[in-house]
């Protein structure tokens, strides 16, 4: 099997039969939480979920297996993949054992505002094995000379599984040559996943929800062999590490994944 890109648009009663038979019926019932739009941040006020975005996500860490996740930004997005994780480790358990995933069944979500990381802890608890918090101040930065922001930690990982749609633009803290992002004309422009690139395996997959100018600054700035999709229907950018195999322990990892 090869990466594929997913992309749909379907009726609302699509989504909702979707999400409730995998548990999720709470997406479709509380309207007062989520992440934040970009007009929205700086009055710091929740909308209501995107249901194709949400699950696409959910459709990305079933089809190809994922097992650890790492996502920039949290809300929604949170519940939603922690229930994927979970399937995944239930249904796939036994053949993981041997493939050094040593993450396996987690998600790490971050957030420069303690406020929104506390909210998605109120609605996973159930999936509190499976969702871990790190809260860390976003601050601008430079890569390779170019003016972007960055988080202060990451969590000690290694995910098979990215997903970026934070941080909060309007909450980085300090200046790069005068610049920050708390402007209307500036977007956001992280470049954490450029700080780690070297360290991810072949078969890790990235999923960057809008952010075209983001998009694009990781695209320019990549160093290694990513296959690069961009889901128009759902305003997805799509990252695929088409590398060959670090060795035959991957190469185990990715027919896994695949199979």
């Amino acid at each position: 099997m090869k990466f594929k890109v997913l992309n749909t648009k379907q009726k609302n009663n699509f989504y909702k039969n979707y999400f409730i038979k995998f548990g999720l019926s709470e997406i479709l019932e509380n309207k007062n939480f989520s992440k934040r739009s970009i007009n929205q941040m700086k009055v710091n006020n929740p909308y209501e979920p995107e249901l194709d975005d949400l699950y696409l996500l959910h459709s990305y860490i079933i089809k190809y297996k994922r097992m650890t996740v790492l996502e920039f930004g949290t809300g929604w997005s949170t519940l939603v993949m922690a229930n994927a994780i979970k399937y995944n480790m239930k249904k796939n358990f036994s053949k993981i054992k041997n493939l050094r995933l040593n993450n396996a069944g987690q998600v790490y979500t971050l957030d420069n505002e303690k406020k929104w990381l506390n909210e998605t802890k109120k609605k996973t608890i159930k999936y509190s094995k499976e969702v871990k918090f790190h809260y860390s101040e976003s601050v601008m930065d430079c890569f390779n000379g170019k003016i972007c922001t960055s988080f202060k930690s990451l969590p000690k990982i290694n995910p098979d599984f990215i997903y970026l749609d934070g941080p909060d633009q309007f909450n980085i803290k300090g200046n790069k040559n005068g610049i920050n992002l708390n402007h209307n004309d500036f977007m956001p422009m992280s470049c954490d996943i450029l700080k780690i690139e070297h360290f991810l395996k072949p078969g890790t997959i990235i999923i960057v929800d809008g952010r075209a100018a983001n998009s694009r600054f990781l695209k320019s700035n990549f160093q290694r062999d990513w296959t690069y999709n961009y889901n128009q229907i759902n305003d997805q950018h799509i990252f695929y590490l088409s590398e060959k195999p670090l060795g035959k322990l991957n190469k185990k990892q990715i027919n896994f994944y695949f199979g």
